[in-house]
């Protein structure tokens, strides 16, 4: 009798297994454009920064709007729950590793303050920045009015894994398409990683969804649930949807990669594989301007009996317009994210973000080694 699979495992790509191919005709990096548009917000760079405590402060999003990018404000995190966030992060950041995660799980459980976050908004607003925030779905409908009140331009509507359709208890949960009908202002979601759940989201009139679930330095998902699809694969799927939903609607929803991406390089990746722009963080928590000084910790916390973020040192690499501008001090590819973007849009003749997706990428598993011997000898 022929062996039959109980399952058939499908490949999935992650940014050391991929490469990018130069195309048959080179431009100026100066001739570049990297605009990024986000419902009717049009961004210099293609780079948000994530919602994440350590990484994003209202300074830091004011910051993050003067770099030409986005800074997003987890509207759930120590600066809505405390009046004096900094003594918090203080303690966090002073903290022996050991006893970390049982301190953020008893500071996450303060109650989140209604004030406090049109205060924070308001805060953002002041500088002429855009502001972004991040809410939870169970949050978003009592919460993401508060803050567009206050004069937010944009909610994050972000979980591990959001689906269009989430089987709850509840008589009603959060119905995307009431929601953006109810705030009047762009409507980012994440995240996923499918082709499906895509383009079910995207049909409930979101402008923009978040691609990643357990890829990022401080996110322990992968290992302590199992969840997860490397982010060039799940880029692809996500990027695939929004290109048949274009084409169908006429609507273009913009894919954000979000997580895992370390380098330049990575960043390039994830734009080649259909990303109209990135998500990250711990890239942003190394900036010397970052409120977790030299720290970074995961946006799950609060979970008594599973905690699934955890605090990790992540150094501090130089400053954010180093780190997005340069001039670079190292050889790794962590600083001048921008100036890399633009090298290879003009490696492969691409004017725009746009014309970077038709670029075409190659598996390359050896890409990490091949040839350098030496860089790895001297490390």
């Amino acid at each position: 009798m022929a062996k039959r699979l109980f399952k058939e495992l499908e490949r999935a790509y992650g940014f050391d297994e991929v490469a990018i191919v130069p195309g048959q005709v080179t431009i100026n990096p100066d001739m570049t454009s990297t605009k990024m548009t986000l419902g009717h917000h049009s961004f210099d760079i293609p780079v948000l920064a994530s919602a994440m405590d350590g990484a994003v402060s209202p300074s830091f999003a004011t910051l993050m709007h003067q770099m030409g990018g986005l800074g997003v404000l987890n509207a759930e995190g120590l600066y809505t729950r405390y009046e004096d966030p900094y003594s918090v992060l203080e303690e966090i950041i002073s903290m022996p590793q050991a006893e970390a995660t049982g301190y953020l799980q008893q500071v996450y459980s303060e109650p989140i303050q209604e004030h406090l976050v049109g205060e924070r908004v308001q805060e953002i607003r002041k500088s002429g920045s855009t502001c972004a925030v991040s809410f939870t779905p169970q949050n978003t409908k009592r919460m993401s009015p508060v803050a567009v009140e206050a004069g937010a331009d944009i909610v994050v509507v972000q979980s591990t894994v959001t689906t269009a359709r989430h089987m709850s208890r509840s008589y009603r949960g959060l119905i995307f398409s009431e929601l953006i009908d109810t705030l009047k202002v762009p409507v980012v979601v994440g995240n996923c990683v499918t082709y499906e759940v895509a383009q079910e989201l995207m049909e409930t009139g979101i402008d923009g969804i978040l691609v990643g679930v357990g890829p990022g330095a401080a996110c322990t998902t992968r290992e302590v649930v199992g969840v997860g699809v490397p982010q060039v694969t799940a880029t692809l799927e996500c990027a695939a949807a929004r290109e048949d939903y274009f084409r169908r609607t006429g609507r273009y929803v913009s894919v954000i990669t979000d997580g895992g991406l370390r380098t330049g390089g990575d960043i390039c990746k994830a734009i080649v594989s259909g990303a109209d722009g990135v998500m990250l963080g711990t890239p942003f928590a190394q900036a010397a301007e970052a409120p977790g000084r030299g720290f970074n910790w995961g946006m799950a916390n609060p979970h008594p009996e599973l905690p699934r973020g955890t605090r990790i040192g992540v150094g501090t690499k130089g400053t954010l317009s180093q780190i997005l501008y340069g001039p670079t001090s190292v050889t790794d590819g962590t600083q001048n994210f921008v100036g890399a973007l633009k090298v290879a849009m003009g490696m492969c003749g691409a004017y725009t973000i746009r014309d970077l997706h038709k670029a075409d990428m190659i598996i390359a598993p050896a890409i990490k080694t091949e040839g350098k011997y030496f860089q790895f000898a001297g490390a």
